[in-house]
Protein backbone atom coordinates (compact mmCIF):
# COMPACT_ATOMS: atom_id res chain seq x y z
CA UNK A 1 0.00 0.00 0.00
CA UNK A 2 1.80 3.07 -1.35
CA UNK A 3 0.25 6.76 -0.22
CA UNK A 4 -0.29 8.65 -3.55
CA UNK A 5 -0.69 12.54 -3.61
CA UNK A 6 -1.83 14.78 -6.15
CA UNK A 7 -1.83 18.47 -6.40
CA UNK A 8 -2.99 20.84 -9.22
CA UNK A 9 -3.44 24.69 -9.88
CA UNK A 10 -4.89 26.39 -12.88
CA UNK A 11 -1.72 28.44 -14.00
CA UNK A 12 2.09 28.68 -13.72
CA UNK A 13 1.87 31.53 -11.99
CA UNK A 14 -0.12 30.05 -8.82
CA UNK A 15 1.80 28.35 -6.54
CA UNK A 16 1.23 24.51 -5.52
CA UNK A 17 3.01 25.07 -1.49
CA UNK A 18 -0.30 24.79 0.20
CA UNK A 19 -1.75 21.74 -1.56
CA UNK A 20 1.91 19.74 -1.09
CA UNK A 21 1.92 21.35 2.71
CA UNK A 22 -1.77 19.47 2.86
CA UNK A 23 0.05 16.06 1.34
CA UNK A 24 2.66 16.27 3.41
CA UNK A 25 0.36 16.64 6.92
CA UNK A 26 -0.82 13.11 5.59
CA UNK A 27 2.50 11.69 5.55
CA UNK A 28 3.40 11.55 1.54
CA UNK A 29 6.92 12.23 0.78
CA UNK A 30 7.53 14.60 -2.42
CA UNK A 31 8.50 11.69 -4.75
CA UNK A 32 5.02 10.66 -4.15
CA UNK A 33 3.13 13.42 -5.10
CA UNK A 34 2.35 14.16 -8.51
CA UNK A 35 2.28 17.62 -9.15
CA UNK A 36 1.09 20.12 -12.14
CA UNK A 37 0.33 23.33 -13.40
CA UNK A 38 -2.52 23.11 -15.60
CA UNK A 39 -6.53 23.66 -16.08
CA UNK A 40 -8.32 21.60 -14.62
CA UNK A 41 -11.20 22.11 -17.31
CA UNK A 42 -10.63 18.89 -19.17
CA UNK A 43 -8.44 15.66 -18.66
CA UNK A 44 -6.64 15.83 -22.04
CA UNK A 45 -3.84 17.73 -21.17
CA UNK A 46 -3.05 16.47 -17.61
CA UNK A 47 -0.31 14.12 -18.06
CA UNK A 48 0.39 14.33 -14.44
CA UNK A 49 -3.19 12.64 -13.24
CA UNK A 50 -2.34 10.59 -16.40
CA UNK A 51 0.55 9.51 -14.46
CA UNK A 52 -0.74 8.77 -11.52
CA UNK A 53 -3.67 7.37 -12.49
CA UNK A 54 -1.37 4.40 -14.52
CA UNK A 55 0.88 4.65 -11.33
CA UNK A 56 -1.39 3.60 -8.73
CA UNK A 57 -2.20 -0.13 -7.70
CA UNK A 58 -4.28 -2.07 -5.66
CA UNK A 59 -4.41 -1.11 -2.24
CA UNK A 60 -3.08 2.48 -2.38
CA UNK A 61 -4.23 5.49 -1.25
CA UNK A 62 -4.96 8.84 -3.07
CA UNK A 63 -4.88 11.71 -1.26
CA UNK A 64 -5.92 15.40 -2.56
CA UNK A 65 -6.10 18.66 -0.64
CA UNK A 66 -9.42 19.13 -2.46
CA UNK A 67 -12.29 17.82 -4.87
CA UNK A 68 -11.71 20.25 -7.31
CA UNK A 69 -7.92 19.71 -7.78
CA UNK A 70 -8.81 16.73 -9.70
CA UNK A 71 -11.46 18.55 -11.81
CA UNK A 72 -14.03 21.34 -12.38
CA UNK A 73 -16.92 19.35 -13.58
CA UNK A 74 -18.92 16.71 -12.01
CA UNK A 75 -18.62 14.10 -14.83
CA UNK A 76 -14.69 14.44 -14.71
CA UNK A 77 -14.50 14.21 -11.07
CA UNK A 78 -16.49 11.56 -11.38
CA UNK A 79 -14.69 9.57 -14.35
CA UNK A 80 -11.57 9.94 -12.04
CA UNK A 81 -13.06 8.87 -8.97
CA UNK A 82 -14.13 5.98 -10.90
CA UNK A 83 -10.51 5.11 -12.52
CA UNK A 84 -8.93 5.25 -8.80
CA UNK A 85 -11.55 3.21 -7.63
CA UNK A 86 -11.08 0.73 -10.88
CA UNK A 87 -7.59 0.63 -9.25
CA UNK A 88 -8.61 -0.77 -5.91
CA UNK A 89 -7.14 2.14 -4.79
CA UNK A 90 -9.00 4.46 -2.07
CA UNK A 91 -9.53 8.97 -2.30
CA UNK A 92 -8.82 10.76 0.55
CA UNK A 93 -9.63 14.85 0.38
CA UNK A 94 -9.83 16.67 4.11
CA UNK A 95 -13.57 17.77 2.33
CA UNK A 96 -15.01 14.23 3.03
CA UNK A 97 -15.65 12.83 6.34
CA UNK A 98 -14.14 10.18 7.34
CA UNK A 99 -16.59 6.87 7.53
CA UNK A 100 -13.61 4.11 8.15
CA UNK A 101 -15.55 3.56 11.78
CA UNK A 102 -19.40 2.50 9.85
CA UNK A 103 -18.85 -1.48 9.99
CA UNK A 104 -21.17 -2.20 7.26
CA UNK A 105 -19.12 -1.59 3.88
CA UNK A 106 -22.38 -0.72 1.88
CA UNK A 107 -23.20 1.79 4.27
CA UNK A 108 -20.05 3.54 4.05
CA UNK A 109 -19.63 3.40 0.57
CA UNK A 110 -23.21 4.67 -0.11
CA UNK A 111 -22.41 7.48 2.14
CA UNK A 112 -18.94 8.17 1.20
CA UNK A 113 -20.74 7.87 -2.56
CA UNK A 114 -23.42 10.80 -1.46
CA UNK A 115 -21.29 13.11 -0.22
CA UNK A 116 -18.94 13.20 -3.16
CA UNK A 117 -21.91 13.53 -5.20
CA UNK A 118 -22.66 16.46 -2.96
CA UNK A 119 -18.62 17.85 -3.36
CA UNK A 120 -18.64 17.19 -7.26
CA UNK A 121 -21.93 19.26 -7.69
CA UNK A 122 -20.20 21.72 -5.74
CA UNK A 123 -17.33 21.72 -7.83
CA UNK A 124 -18.92 22.13 -11.27
CA UNK A 125 -20.99 25.21 -9.37
CA UNK A 126 -18.25 26.85 -8.38
CA UNK A 127 -16.36 26.47 -12.12
CA UNK A 128 -19.55 28.37 -13.14
CA UNK A 129 -19.55 30.84 -10.79
CA UNK A 130 -15.74 31.47 -11.82
CA UNK A 131 -16.87 32.13 -15.63
CA UNK A 132 -19.60 34.51 -14.22
CA UNK A 133 -18.13 36.55 -12.76
CA UNK A 134 -15.15 36.54 -15.18
CA UNK A 135 -17.55 37.46 -17.98
CA UNK A 136 -19.08 40.15 -15.81
CA UNK A 137 -16.00 41.71 -15.10
CA UNK A 138 -15.27 41.56 -18.92
CA UNK A 139 -18.35 43.02 -19.80
CA UNK A 140 -17.69 46.15 -17.26
CA UNK A 141 -14.16 46.75 -18.66
CA UNK A 142 -15.45 46.87 -22.10
CA UNK A 143 -18.36 49.02 -21.33
CA UNK A 144 -15.69 51.46 -19.50
CA UNK A 145 -13.33 51.03 -23.08
CA UNK A 146 -10.66 49.08 -20.41
CA UNK A 147 -10.95 45.98 -22.11
CA UNK A 148 -10.34 45.39 -25.75
CA UNK A 149 -9.87 42.05 -26.05
CA UNK A 150 -7.46 39.59 -27.29
CA UNK A 151 -4.41 41.25 -29.66
CA UNK A 152 -5.39 40.33 -33.47
CA UNK A 153 -2.83 37.67 -33.86
CA UNK A 154 -2.68 37.54 -37.29
CA UNK A 155 -4.41 39.61 -40.37
CA UNK A 156 -3.12 43.24 -41.54
CA UNK A 157 -3.37 45.63 -38.67
CA UNK A 158 -1.54 42.49 -36.34
CA UNK A 159 2.58 41.94 -36.61
CA UNK A 160 2.53 39.03 -38.42
CA UNK A 161 0.39 38.87 -41.49
CA UNK A 162 -0.42 35.55 -41.88
CA UNK A 163 -0.38 31.68 -40.21
CA UNK A 164 2.48 30.54 -41.86
CA UNK A 165 4.37 28.41 -39.40
CA UNK A 166 8.43 29.00 -40.23
CA UNK A 167 10.92 26.49 -39.17
CA UNK A 168 12.69 28.05 -36.41
CA UNK A 169 8.88 28.24 -34.92
CA UNK A 170 8.26 24.44 -34.97
CA UNK A 171 10.93 23.88 -31.87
Amino acid sequence: MAKIGYARVSSKDQNLARQIETLHNYGIKDDMIFKEKVSGATIEARTQLKAMLNFIRKGDIVYVAALDRLGRSAKDIGYIIQQIHAKGATLITPELPDFSQIPNPGLRAMFTEMMLAVFKYQAEEERKRIKARQREGIEIAKANGIYKGRAIKYGPNAKKTSRSVSLGECS
